[in-house]
Order: structure tokens, then sequence, then C-alpha cells
């Protein structure tokens, strides 16, 4: 069982609400979502049921404002719920980071009136958006996508192909990034909300992954489909201006991830610490070795590290004009965290011996998930590029192509 006194940073700076808001979050996942955790990765099949049961508690489109019929959370708020979730499945965490701090947080920051309306009323039903962004030539270099929306009199055709979409075939909102081409010239990326149901619309082959195994990583495949103008998100002032605000809401989603490593890390530590007390080795418990000691004390520091700069980072959301974290907190968070939880998780399944190594054990799976977060919504290595910008002052090739900007 979940003992207290290894958590306690929120205690320090949370108030009513947002503790009663945590409680509720962890008795959810303790009920609905660690039961199932297994079976998932077991059967690789996306919980519908369980994301229905998340919407029905409320925890689907917390970022929805009370006037589109949601609660209106800050990002604060909602990663609370996002590290209880992903500390009992991490495919549930994720799941929660995309129906409440994704594609659905751009549509609201940026969309029409019938949009957000749109946006909203598909999060709060147990959707999860899939915002869709890299292309088999154009991961980390996002401005080199080529995938078109071609304006033809009063519509949009959209031409091209995603990969690596998280959710290609049960997301129902997609919020899709695509060179603009209007009167034969390029406008700059701009993003268009595209449902399975559009012509044109098809979901091509998934990737096996290594975890999260619950969620589908897909291609998505765009031929020809004819969107009306109203599907254009962006800015009054044209596509041109939509790609650096875009990217902006995607801090939120980068916060997100790293609250879900968060999670796995701190599931991980809990289980290495149940494991060392209750293992004997030479006639005492392993927890009286002064090496394993000394591991523990290091991951309990990362793990309360990374919390209070993923809380720092949300809180920074509350003082910016777009609603959206600060882009160099966003991406500290996000380096910092997916780090860690890679050590951590792999530190824990050492302090299991070879009982962690067992498919039999949960640690197992919580290490080939925690892996993912070096890699997705920004690489380590790219995030350190934005953040090295900063405090250098500069540009770099990143920030110049528009993939890191603010």
């Amino acid at each position: 069982m979940f003992d207290q006194d290894l958590e306690p940073t929120h205690s320090l700076f949370l108030d009513d609400m947002e503790t009663a808001l945590k409680a509720r979050a962890r008795a959810f996942a303790e009920r609905v979502l660690r039961p199932q955790a297994v079976e998932t990765d077991r059967t690789e099949t996306y919980p519908a049921a369980v994301v229905s049961q998340m919407a029905e508690a409320g925890f689907m489109g917390m970022c929805v404002p009370e006037d589109l019929g949601g609660p209106g959370l800050r990002c604060a708020d909602i990663v609370l719920v996002v590290e209880e979730f992903a500390r009992c499945c991490g495919v549930s965490g994720r799941i929660a980071v995309e129906g409440n701090m994704g594609a659905v947080g751009a549509v609201l920051a940026y969309g029409t009136p019938e949009q957000k309306e749109i946006a909203a009323r598909h999060v709060l039903a147990g959707d999860k958006p899939a915002i869709c962004i890299t292309e088999p030539g154009a991961g980390s270099a996002a401005t080199e996508m080529v995938t078109t929306a071609t304006r033809h009199g009063d519509a949009w055709v959209l031409n091209g192909m995603k990969h690596w979409i998280t959710g290609g075939g049960v997301s129902r909102l997609h919020l899709v990034f695509a060179q603009v081409v209007d009167d034969g010239a390029p406008k700059g990326i701009a993003g268009f909300l595209v449902f399975p149901d559009d012509d044109g619309f098809e979901v091509g082959a998934r990737e096996p992954t290594m975890g999260l195994r619950g969620i589908p990583e897909t291609a998505l495949h765009f031929n020809g489909i004819r969107l009306p103008a109203d599907r254009l998100l962006g800015p009054a002032d044209g596509p041109a201006c939509g790609f650096a605000r875009l990217m902006d809401a995607y801090n939120a989603q980068r916060v997100g991830a790293a609250t879900v490593a968060l999670g796995l890390a701190q599931s991980a530590f809990e289980s290495a610490c149940a494991h060392v007390k209750s293992r004997q080795q030479f006639g005492r418990p392993l927890a009286e070795f002064q090496g394993l000691q000394w591991m523990l004390a290091d991951m309990a520091t990362q793990i309360d590290a990374a919390r209070l700069m993923i809380w720092r980072a949300a809180k920074s959301a509350e003082q910016r004009a777009s609603g959206f974290p600060d882009p160099m907190l966003a991406a500290q968070a996000k380096v910092f965290a997916s780090e860690m939880a890679v050590k951590v998780t792999n530190d824990a399944l050492q302090l299991h011996g070879a009982s962690g190594y067992s498919r039999n054990a949960p640690i197992e799976r919580i290490v080939r998930d925690a892996r993912m977060f070096t890699i997705g919504g920004g690489t380590a290595q790219m995030l350190r590029n934005l953040i090295a910008g900063k405090v250098l002052d500069m540009k770099t090739p990143q920030t110049r192509a528009g993939y890191l900007t603010q």
C-alpha cells in the first residue's frame, strides 16, 4: 500500500481543493486503473471502457471552461490527476494528458466558438484527440513536413501522411499540422480539424511499440480530403502566424508527458521500497544494506526534484497571456523528469533482482513505459537546444526553424 510519507512535496503547497482533487484521482486510479493495467499491456488493446469511466468521473476535458460544460481546471490541477493515473497505469496517464492538455488545449485557445464547442464535446465524452505533427521525414525538424493544405475556393484540400500518431484508429478529433498553400504560394504551417469519417482519411499501419502498448501509434494518410473553410484553426490574422502559437500550446503536452514519467517513477520507487523491506538476504532485510539505501535516497531525491520542476512549469501557465506553460520551464521539466524516470525505473528493477526482470512483475512494464518519454513530444536532445538558446540568449538552428519557438 502507498505510504503517504514517501511523497511529502505536495503537502507543502496544495490548497484544500487541490488536495481533494489529488485524493479523488488516487482513489479512482487504485480502484479502476491499476486492476486493468497488466491486461491492457498484454493485449495491446486501447482501454475504451476505462476511458469511458474516466470521462464519467470528470477526468476527461478537465481544461474545458465552465461555459462549455467543463470544470475549467488549470494546468497545475491537471498534473495532479495525471501523476496519480500514471502511478497506476502509464497508458491511462498518457490518455489523461491527451484528453486534457494536448490538441484540445490548442483548439480551446485558438479556435472559433464553434470549434471550441466541438472540441469540448469530444473530450468530455471521452475522446482522446490526436495531435498530428510527425512525418516519416519530419520528426524533430517539424517545419520540414510535406503534408499540404491547398486552398481551393472556399475549401482546403489536405494531402500527405503522418506517422507515429498517438491514438491513430481510436481518436475522433485530429489536429493536423500542414503546410498551407494559398494562391499557389506557401503561407506557413497551420492546424486543421480532421475526423475519421472525412472522405480520404485512412488509418495506416500500427507500430509495434516497446511500451505504452495500450495506445496505438499509427500512420495516417490524407488522400485529397476536402475540408470546409471552418476546419482551419488559427489566429484571425492568417495561417502563416499559426505555427508558433500552436507550438506554444504544445508546451502543456510536454508538461503532461513529464508528469506521466514522474508517475511511473513514483510507482517503481514505491515497489522498490516495499521489496527491499520484505526481501531477506544474508539473514537480514535488503533495506539494511547501505549501498541499497543510497540508491533509494537518490531515487527519492530525483523524483522530488522532478515533481517540483513540473509543478513550477505548470504554474507558469497562469502568468502567461497564452495560458500555456513557459517553454523553457516545460522543456526543463520534461528533460529532467523523462531521464529521471528511465534511471529510477531501471534502478528499481535492479533492486528487485531476478523477480523484477520477470514479466510477472509490474516493474518490467513500468521500465518499458518510461522509456518513451525521452523521445516523444520533443527529444531530450532537442529540448536541450531550446534550453541552451534561452540560457545563451541566442537562436539555435531549431528555434530559427520555428519548431522550438515561443
